[in-house]
């Protein structure tokens, strides 16, 4: 039986594709919410409520791994506050934390509940997974790196900032985090 996946892409993305190639490429029955279609036509709201059903019903096991990028990996944050803390193994890639802005290329995103993480963080009052991993590059703009650290630091998450990447980190990177945290095959 192959070792289950929960995978959230970023915004737009399919659980086949990108990352979620790679992990079905290793063997791994990846699981997940892609956030196309049907599913990102839903209020913010029930999406993270349905991430949170999913993770409690079919993956709520000290084996289970949930790896999510960028949008996704916010998704997964915010589904966790629903949650008692993970008790698998969690990886987020270049999360989005809250609202972003670059001034060089004039572009921002606000999303929704945009303070609602650091809120809770800030009262001692956030559910974090028992074991979690962040990395992000300290070229980012769109997963801030100093609001990721900010976060993790109350949080008690390691972090790990990628020197002279961006929002789309290295592949050889990735395949190399992949390696250390997915079990053998």
């Amino acid at each position: 039986m192959a070792i289950s996946i929960y995978y959230l892409p970023g915004q737009g993305g399919h659980i086949s594709t990108g990352l979620g190639e790679e992990l079905l490429s290793r063997g791994f029955d990846v699981g997940g919410r892609e956030t196309i279609g049907d599913f990102r036509k839903l209020r913010f709201t029930e999406q993270i409520e349905i991430i949170a059903d999913d993770l409690q019903t079919g993956y709520w096991h000290e084996e289970a791994r949930v790896v999510a990028n960028s949008f996704g990996a916010y998704l997964f944050l915010n589904a966790q506050r629903l949650m008692k803390p993970f008790i698998g193994k969690v990886l987020l890639l270049s999360p989005i934390i809250g609202e972003f802005s670059s001034e060089e290329i004039k572009m921002g995103f606000i999303p929704p509940q945009a303070g609602k993480l650091m809120e809770l963080a800030d009262g001692g009052n956030y559910p974090t997974p028992k074991q979690c991993e962040i990395h992000v590059g300290d070229q980012d703009w769109q997963s801030n790196p100093q609001s990721v650290e900010r976060l993790a630091k109350k949080l008690g998450i390691s972090t790990r900032i990628v020197l002279n990447a961006g929002h789309v980190l290295d592949k050889a990177y990735v395949s190399a985090i992949l390696d250390r945290w997915l079990p053998a095959g």
